[in-house]
């Protein structure tokens, strides 16, 4: 039986959408069965319309399947990703994970393979803290947490051992680079790996 990977994520402008989809490209190329989605815009719309890069990514996302909590009890594997906020993770995903109440009150978000990934507009605003705050909500969960270390010598260029980060630039429009790509495809072959051998 194959595994199964939710990307579970929100994105403003569209760099963690970037990251979500080859995050989904080298997870379907193991065979696994995978569940893409995006968390919920809850900004005020005055908010998303002062900035066209983030009211034209709402307008894109507009017909892109929404995570439910029932995506993460699906799944072997959860994949998380938030742009960082202040060194922190963005509202609209932490009012993704406090609808999780429920599943964890079950136990069911226990036991599964967690990793995560992030942007900011520089290479030091937070990134790893944001990283560090997706991996103590795992911790409540009873989740196992699957960072990529230095695994690989690709994570010296990547330069990341928490998950996998970008810089996005001033205007939010910086494309991922061929280190992040690597460092994408590691995080979700190495979760995958793992959740394999845990399942044998």
């Amino acid at each position: 039986m194959s595994v199964r990977v939710a990307i579970v994520y929100y994105s403003a402008t569209g760099s963690l959408q970037a990251m979500a989809e080859r995050l989904e490209q080298a997870a379907a190329g193991t065979g696994a069965e995978v569940r893409r989605r995006h968390v919920r815009e809850i900004a005020p719309r005055a908010a998303i319309e002062s900035r066209r890069e983030w009211a034209e990514h709402v307008a894109a996302m507009a017909d892109e399947p929404v995570a439910e909590p029932a995506d993460i009890d699906w799944a072997d594997v959860v994949l998380l990703g938030s742009p960082t906020r202040f060194g922190n993770v963005t509202s609209q995903f932490q009012q993704f994970i406090d609808q999780l109440g429920p599943l964890w009150g079950e136990g069911k978000l226990a036991d599964k393979v967690y990793a995560g990934f992030t942007s900011s507009q520089t290479a030091h605003g937070g990134q790893e803290t944001t990283l560090l705050s997706i991996y103590r909500m795992v911790a409540h969960f009873g989740g196992l947490v699957v960072a990529p270390g230095y695994t690989d010598p690709l994570k010296f260029a990547d330069g990341n051992p928490y998950g996998v980060s970008h810089a996005s630039g001033a205007n939010n429009d910086a494309p991922l680079g061929e280190k992040e790509l690597a460092a994408l495809d590691h995080l979700a072959t190495r979760a995958i790996d793992i959740a394999t051998r845990l399942a044998a």
